[in-house]
């Protein structure tokens, strides 16, 4: 039978335990986040960004627990020609062909497992979902807390043809010579968030 000494111990430790482990949940900055996009062809390569929306990361001991953002893909742009070669390519980008911004408004990243690698860098698993089409991808981040903010940078690798973006694909299309579009965009991510 356990004493009144131990079970007021263990209450304390397991309370104790539970305050560490508690989340502290820090909001998405979206004017002071950046996501630029980078798109190779044979010939070479176009620029651009994306806002985003909104979205929250969770902590636990100073280290990111959770977390879930989405994109306005409404919002992308071409930042490396401009005039009306500019503005084809962004609306080829908002097309069919590419991410069907009229359908397909927003996409979402949302965080499913987080390994610690020490020294403020973590490798990130998550559901990424591009045209209403889900896949987990992952990358690793690098991340530090400042006062109220958090701060994370990551460079995402996305194989585009698993979001039914086929078009110029050489895994899809035959002869395509220097026309063919690499499979694999390249976002830049920057993300800024403050506590709750």
């Amino acid at each position: 039978m356990k004493t009144l000494s131990t079970i007021i111990a263990s209450l304390v430790f397991f309370g104790i335990a539970a305050f560490a482990m508690e989340s502290e949940t820090y909001k998405i900055d979206a004017s002071a986040s950046k996501m630029k996009w980078y798109g190779e062809k044979v010939s070479g390569e176009h620029f651009g960004s994306v806002s985003l929306k909104e979205g929250e990361i969770h902590v636990s001991g100073n280290k990111i627990s959770q977390g879930v953002f989405t994109a306005d893909m409404t919002s992308i742009t071409v930042e490396d020609i401009d005039g009306e070669w500019g503005t084809k390519l962004l609306g080829h980008l908002k097309s069919d062909d590419f991410f069907s911004v009229a359908k397909h408004k927003e996409s979402k990243f949302e965080i499913i497992s987080v390994k610690d690698l020490g020294d403020n860098k973590a490798k990130i698993a998550g559901k990424l979902t591009i045209k209403g089409i889900t896949k987990v991808i992952s990358f690793e981040t690098e991340y530090k807390m400042e006062g109220n903010k958090l701060m994370a940078n990551a460079e995402v690798l996305v194989d585009r043809t698993k979001f039914d973006i086929k078009y110029r694909s050489g895994n899809f299309f035959e002869d395509l010579g220097d026309k063919m579009i690499y499979d694999n965009f390249r976002i830049e991510l920057k993300i800024v968030a403050v506590k709750a």
